[in-house]
Formats: structure tokens, sequence, C-alpha cells
């Protein structure tokens, strides 16, 4: 879903008003429970994409790209699985909730669990 803040112009979204329509994750992402997630696209910051991703009820595994995000609403506990060229961080867990800022870095294998939600919105690389 896009819902596009204006180029050129000042603008702003209500984070957490924005209506995003949620969809099955696909199986062979999904850990555990039936979680759903959804995006809103809001453009971009010069060659990074900007937007607002919630997911809901489960657990599921990601690739993650390089990208920085502040938490909305909700908690979710990230596994790092894997972290390129960081070894030791494999394994390490991290609990983000409502006003965390939080790094990841491309590449890097995670584990998401969401009792109930979470909501951010996101800078990502492209």
């Amino acid at each position: 879903m896009s819902v596009g803040l204006p180029e050129g112009r000042n603008a702003v979204v209500r984070g957490l008003d924005v209506e995003l329509e949620l969809e099955r994750v696909d199986a062979a992402d999904t850990v555990s429970g039936e979680p759903r997630q959804g995006i809103a696209e809001l453009g971009a910051v010069g060659a990074t994409q900007l937007g607002i991703w919630e997911l809901r009820g489960g657990a599921v595994t990601d690739t993650e790209v390089d990208e920085c995000f502040v938490v909305l609403s909700g908690a979710a506990v990230i596994e790092l699985l894997e972290v390129p060229g960081r070894p030791e961080e494999a394994g390490r867990t991290i609990e983000v909730g409502a006003g965390d800022v939080m790094r990841l870095v491309a590449g890097t294998r995670t584990r998401w669990t969401v009792d109930e939600h979470i909501r951010k919105v996101y800078l990502a690389a492209e």
C-alpha cells in the first residue's frame, strides 16, 4: 500500500492512524502462529525508502536490509540468527517496544516474535 508523502513539500502522516492492509506472512518465513503483516510506503528521502510496517500474532524470519526504525506501538523480541562479519552477535536477543530506535545491518538474518503486534516507521537503504 502506498500512502506517499508529497515530494518537495512539508507534510505529516499520523503513523498510528495509517490503515494497513494485513496479509498472511509467506509460509516459508513463518516460524509459529498465523502472523499477518502490512506495509505503507511513504516515499523516499534521497536514496532511502521511508515507510510504516506492522506485524501481528506470530514469529517470522527475515533477511534485513540496511535499516533504522522507530517502534510506534507494540513490542517484539528480535533474535539475531546470523550477522554478516560479526559471528559473535549470532544468538543475541533484543526486546523492542514503543519509542525504541534500532539499527539493522544488511544481510542480518532475524527471527521476530510478536505476541500481539508491533508497528514501526522505518528508513531503509535501497
